[in-house]
């Protein structure tokens, strides 16, 4: 069942990230190739479970799932919501740094040494296998990106009903992106619920499910709040 879930999670993020792909090969916007990149991770964080569940775990795909799965996924997917809700010049440094932290975390995962064998019957827990390093790594790009995702939510909600008030003829459409922003950050908190729902479905099953229903709900929120530039208002970097 988990590797099936695994198969079909990695399916989605392929398909949402072809999808964002062609966006930007049409529209250039900045935001869509970041994510594009951030369904990229998650599409082989889901391989890597996959990869592990089918074949029993070994070093090779710990270390996979741990880098894609817990790492490099979630800093993209904040990188991609500063660039969608601001459009500044200045975001352009953004993914090129996320880039290098992903470079920096490849080289930690394949270098660092396990401290036990990884079970081949079960996914561990990272504290098990790494030493302080990676785990320090993916304390602080899943909490930081997460927070980063949740700072954003509600900066562009503030911001959001603002321009709502000062303009009352776009209500719709500004309610459309604050429904989208609120997506991305459910979404976002989905895919942060393994932890709560490895008592229940166990370790791999829960990644899976998370997963999926996360990544199919940030698909959405996206869809929702990238407004067509035929339809949008000309008021402010959120209607970008």
């Amino acid at each position: 069942m988990t590797t099936a879930l695994a198969a079909a999670a990695a399916l989605v993020s392929l398909a949402f990230g072809f999808a964002t792909f062609e966006r930007w090969l049409v529209r250039r916007r900045q935001y869509e190739l970041t994510w594009t990149i951030a369904f990229a991770c998650f599409c082989l964080g889901a391989l890597s479970l996959a990869w592990g569940s089918a074949a029993g775990w070994s070093g090779a795909s710990f270390r996979s799932f741990y880098l894609f799965g817990a790492i490099v996924n979630v800093p993209f997917l904040a990188v991609g919501q500063v660039e969608l809700l601001t459009g500044r010049r200045w975001t352009r440094l953004l993914r090129p740094g996320a880039g290098l932290l992903s470079a920096f975390a490849t080289g930690v995962l394949m270098t660092a040494p396990l401290r036990a064998t990884v079970p081949s019957d079960r996914l561990p827990q990272g504290r098990e296998i790494f030493g302080a390093l990676p785990r320090v790594l993916a304390a602080v790009c899943s909490a930081g990106g997460a927070m980063v995702v949740f700072g954003g939510a509600a900066w562009s909600t503030v911001a959001l009903l603002r321009q709502r008030r000062a303009d009352p003829a776009a209500a719709f459409l500004l309610g459309r992106r604050a429904m989208g922003t609120g997506l991305i950050t459910v979404g976002t908190i989905v895919l942060s619920t393994s932890g709560t729902l490895n008592k229940r479905f166990g370790e791999m099953t829960a990644f899976a499910i998370t997963l999926t229903a996360g990544v199919c709900i940030l698909f959405i929120g996206f869809i929702v709040t990238t407004v067509r530039r035929a339809e949008q208002v000309p008021t402010g970097p959120l209607l970008r």
